[in-house]
């Protein structure tokens, strides 16, 4: 019996604790949408939010789109030779990068570059009570550093993940036209006739929604540092919530995919 209580005990702690943290994520999440929409809208900031988070994950972006827009022509190709379907292979390609890996992939690129940057810096602000600083000089800590990475993020993405879609079409036309020899209209006609208006709204669709999740968990880890139930602080306790934060938000991002494909597919 005293073990049964004892896990039972165990289990209403974690459940209890479970709770607890859905409650605050919802309130932090609701007081900074709350602080983004509230005047006065200060622009500094969040140009320099969308030099970090979006201008300087281009290359990474470009390299995996490129490369991905090459692996879905490559095999699609293998694949529908097989069916002597290859003229669809365009379509292929512009509707997986479209519906699918595109913003999957984008936003999970942007979890490793920005997302992890983000928690890390404000942990490590937590841990050196510099959050606590401005809160003592009457600086509302969630205007001064949540505000402009919300904007930052929910902007970037979008724009990422297109760039991410045009240069991965490009790299499935060097594959599919210029080393297997298939033809540029077709290549094209093929794309142009299968992707839809609600094909590239579905795409923009999950960006946005991944943009907010990204900034959401990476921000929410770092700025709740000291709430941590590991006990670690410092350097270990900030490498602790990075690495949830990365993890969570990368399996947030694949939940949100299949919920929103769900939903309006």
């Amino acid at each position: 019996m005293g073990i049964i209580k004892k896990y039972t005990t165990h289990l209403g702690a974690e459940f209890l604790h479970f709770i607890l943290n859905v409650g605050r994520m919802g309130i932090y999440l609701f007081t900074c949408l709350f602080n983004v929409i509230k005047p006065p809208y200060k622009i500094t900031p969040v140009v320099r939010q969308l030099y970090f988070i979006g201008a300087r994950s281009m290359v990474v972006i470009v390299v995996t789109g490129l490369f991905t827009g090459m692996v879905v022509a490559l095999l699609g190709y293998h694949n529908l030779q097989k069916f002597g379907s290859v003229d669809l292979l365009g379509s292929a390609v512009g509707l997986g990068l479209i519906q699918e890996l595109g913003p999957v992939l984008a936003a999970l690129m942007v979890i490793g570059r920005a997302g992890s940057s983000i928690c890390a810096e404000l942990g490590i602000m937590r841990h050196s009570e510099q959050i606590d600083a401005l809160e003592c000089m009457g600086i509302d800590p969630y205007r001064f550093l949540l505000v402009p990475k919300y904007v930052a993020t929910i902007i970037s993405l979008p724009i990422l993940t297109c760039i991410f879609i045009v240069v991965g079409v490009f790299g499935g036309y060097l594959v599919a036209v210029v080393l297997h020899g298939i033809s540029e209209g077709s290549y094209f006609m093929g794309m142009y006739d299968s992707v839809k208006w609600f094909d590239i709204r579905l795409g923009l669709t999950k960006s946005l929604l991944f943009g907010l999740i990204i900034v959401w968990i990476s921000t929410y880890k770092g700025y709740f540092l000291h709430l941590n139930r590991s006990g670690s602080f410092g350097a270990e306790g900030v490498s602790r919530v990075t690495t949830d934060a990365v993890v969570l938000s990368s399996i947030a991002i694949l939940v949100g995919d299949y919920l929103v494909g769900t939903i309006m597919l």
